[in-house]
């Protein structure tokens, strides 16, 4: 068997989303935070968007074979929260190649912090483009699609038929790159386009022609549990953490 449904969902509003956008209203150079970006937990918005995507997951609960998580804080408290105290009748798998993109040199600064600090690292990203900028100890979206092959490979051929990924958003838009697939500029309009909502679910199935998304980052459950809706797009790189 191999895996034919696939939800794959972003987690929760974290402190830390909240933190970076509110330096960059501030307009400060560094966002304040005084833990690595793997411990960030969610914050009270956070946690009631896990609890309403919980309501999803109960809803689809027979439906799942397994679920696979970042090994970030704010991935596993969404999931562990979603799951509530019973836990699922699945798999519960943590794989590192799902965490988030490592921003290197670029972590915790703001935009202005970027151009202001590194200006270099600007005028590399404005000549290599959002794909294939690197920040100096960092990963560029390149990089994170060459560990997602290596993790699919494995996940979507294993004894599962249905499967749901908590994880972050530009994991969420890498996805879609290489199982849709996309080229460079294909995923860049889309992803200029297309926001991945926090706690929102995106679902792809499998047929003969290959994978296709069948609903891009609802957040119905967050509505319909009055749980607010947010988005975070606020990352010096321009993309949303």
């Amino acid at each position: 068997m191999a895996v034919k449904e696939l939800w794959l969902a972003r987690h929760g509003e974290s402190v830390g989303n909240v933190a970076a956008s509110q330096a960059e209203v501030d307009g400060l150079d560094v966002i304040p935070l005084d833990v690595r970006d793997a411990d960030v937990p969610l914050s009270g918005t956070g946690r009631e968007q896990a609890l309403a995507l919980g309501e999803w997951v109960s809803a689809h609960r027979e439906a799942i074979d397994a679920y696979w998580v970042s090994p970030y804080v704010r991935a596993r408290e969404t999931l562990a929260i979603a799951l509530g105290s019973d836990g699922p009748d699945a798999t519960i798998v943590v794989d590192e190649r799902i965490r988030d993109r490592e921003l290197g040199v670029l972590d915790l600064l703001t935009r202005r912090g970027v151009a202001r600090l590194h200006p270099e690292e600007t005028a590399r990203r404005q000549h290599l483009g959002k794909f294939y900028h690197r920040p100096p100890g960092g990963e560029s979206w390149a990089d994170v699609a060459l560990r997602l092959r290596s993790f699919l490979r494995d996940a979507l051929n294993g004894p599962e038929e249905r499967a749901m990924l908590v994880v972050h958003d530009a994991v969420v838009m890498l996805v879609l790159y290489v199982l849709l697939p996309m080229g460079e500029e294909e995923l860049l309009d889309f992803a200029k386009d297309h926001v991945v909502l926090n706690a929102s679910v995106t679902h792809l199935t499998r047929g003969e022609g290959g994978w296709q998304i069948t609903a891009f980052s609802d957040v119905e459950h967050l509505r319909r549990e009055g749980a607010d809706v947010t988005a975070h797009p606020g990352s010096p790189d321009v993309e949303p953490r």
